[in-house]
């Protein structure tokens, strides 16, 4: 038996707005046809619910650290990424039980907040449990660190035993950022990416320093490596940016460049010609969080990139909520509901190889059903709220 809801407006993402329109819901919240209120009632169709508010598909979050929970409020906003690092690295070691506790806390968050599918980073197997029980759909990415190419090796089959752990999940092996992989590393995984389907994610030029490190070997990185304790006397400047550095080293499948912090133009139209298979996730509240600064986005915008949305971890963020994201981008940016909703939901699920079930309202999918309400012509505000309806 078919249910029948419907809002103010419906957003299928992949066709126009309808205004007044209704959902049919086959009873396991497969999507069957989505009408005119007027096309229903032609039809004969009552018992209709109705809601005022937008109705949209489930949000998909790109970019999330869900091992880094119990690190909730634990890092002070504003330390700069070489900070950061240095305070997650402190932090991160806690009980089993907490780190469990908080992990299913944040999942619950995610779930609440309309959130249908993640794309997940993970240095551990302490996630797995999480992943297994939940109700989202979960893509984890295996983080691989090794700036040493000595230690290439090793790093790259310590990952592949991970993912076999994590199996049937699904994972693919991943480098962490540009200043944090050795070229021995790059190789081995896009070695294995051309054998096996790896989808790939990459932290990207979050900090100026990044820039000026692979520019000229300069800038904090230098000190957060001797933090480390790391012998980087191999490393030679390339001259160009972190990106135009290694974006010819990443495999050649889909790949998300994650933050962009300080992207330029010149990177993008370098990035774009020499890899055919780019996302760019956007995280601005981890960005404002850490480093008080947003990308250029109207730049990487009216570039027609593929871009996605991530909330990053509860280390550097207050909540897990991509809704909240957007409502940062619009009120930095101007951007509209239908633009922001669009990243959120349909390019997400491409990315993440999901489309067919995710990310719009189209006959055949179950993408879950989200209502936005208080989002009067589109304005997100502190007074708009998300829940679950499907």
């Amino acid at each position: 038996m078919l249910q029948y809801i419907s809002a103010s407006v419906v957003y299928p993402v992949s066709s126009p707005p309808v205004e007044n329109g209704v959902i049919a819901l086959e009873e396991d919240g497969t999507v069957h046809a989505v009408l005119h209120l007027q096309q229903a009632k032609e039809q004969g169709i009552e018992n209709i619910r109705h809601y005022d508010g937008f109705l949209i598909p489930g949000l998909i979050n790109t970019h999330c650290h869900l091992e880094l929970s119990h690190l909730f409020g634990k890092i002070p906003e504003h330390t700069g990424l070489q900070a950061f690092v240095q305070q997650v690295i402190k932090h991160r070691d806690s009980s089993e039980e907490l780190i469990l506790e908080a992990m299913q806390k944040a999942d619950r968050e995610m779930l609440e907040n309309g959130i249908v599918a993640v794309g997940d980073i993970s240095n551990q197997l302490v996630s797995r449990d999480t992943k297994t029980g939940s109700s989202l759909y979960y893509h984890t990415f295996i983080e691989t660190l090794g700036f040493n190419p000595a230690q290439a090796k090793t790093i790259f089959e310590k990952a592949l035993k991970m993912k076999e752990e994590f199996a049937p999940l699904k994972a693919s092996i991943v480098p962490h950022a540009p200043y944090s992989i050795s070229k021995e590393l790059f190789a081995a995984i896009k070695d294995y990416s051309f054998k096996v389907h790896n989808l790939v994610s990459i932290h990207n030029q979050e900090t100026e320093d990044e820039n000026l490190f692979f520019q000229s070997k300069q800038g904090a990185f230098l000190r957060l490596y001797e933090f480390l304790g790391l012998d980087i006397s191999f490393f030679s400047a390339t001259g160009k940016s972190s990106l135009q550095s290694v974006v010819e080293e990443l495999p050649e499948s889909r790949l998300l460049l994650v933050h962009n912090t300080l992207t330029s133009a010149e990177d993008v139209r370098f990035a774009e010609s020499v890899h055919g298979g780019l996302y760019w996730c956007l995280c601005p509240n981890a960005n404002l969080y850490i480093e008080n600064g947003l990308p250029d986005v109207h730049m990487l915008a009216d570039a027609g990139l593929n871009i996605t949305l991530g909330t990053d971890s509860l280390a550097s963020n207050h909540q897990l909520s991509i809704l909240s994201e957007m409502k940062t981008l619009q009120e930095n940016f101007g951007l509209s509901f239908e633009t922001l909703l669009k990243w959120a939901t349909w390019n997400g699920a491409a990315f993440l190889g999901i489309e067919g079930e995710y990310g719009t309202l189209e006959k055949g999918k179950r993408p879950g059903l989200n209502l936005v309400e208080f989002a009067p012509e589109g304005k997100i505000s502190s007074k708009t709220s998300i829940r679950r309806i499907i």
